[in-house]
């Protein structure tokens, strides 16, 4: 599944097209190098996304293209 739209699914972000954004201005890496939202997401990255002054470190759990919002939170894992 693409970055972009994992970001999304899992409510990490809430619009794809933020996602989009935040990985063109490289403030998104997967298991330490910089993604562009095209990079696909695998079980077992580690993603990390900056937030202006914070980061958030997740571990990728499952990959599903429609999650229920309850659900969305089983996909990651915070570190």
């Amino acid at each position: 599944m693409r970055l972009d739209k994992f970001l999304k699914v899992s409510r990490l972000i809430k619009r794809r097209t933020v996602a989009n954004e935040a990985c063109d201005a490289g403030r998104v890496m997967i298991n330490g190098k910089v993604a562009k939202a095209s990079t696909e997401v695998k079980v077992g990255d580690i993603i990390e996304i900056g937030f202006g002054s914070k980061a958030v470190k997740v571990e990728v759990l499952d990959v599903q293209d429609n999650v229920k919002k309850g659900e969305a939170k089983e996909l990651i894992k915070y570190l």
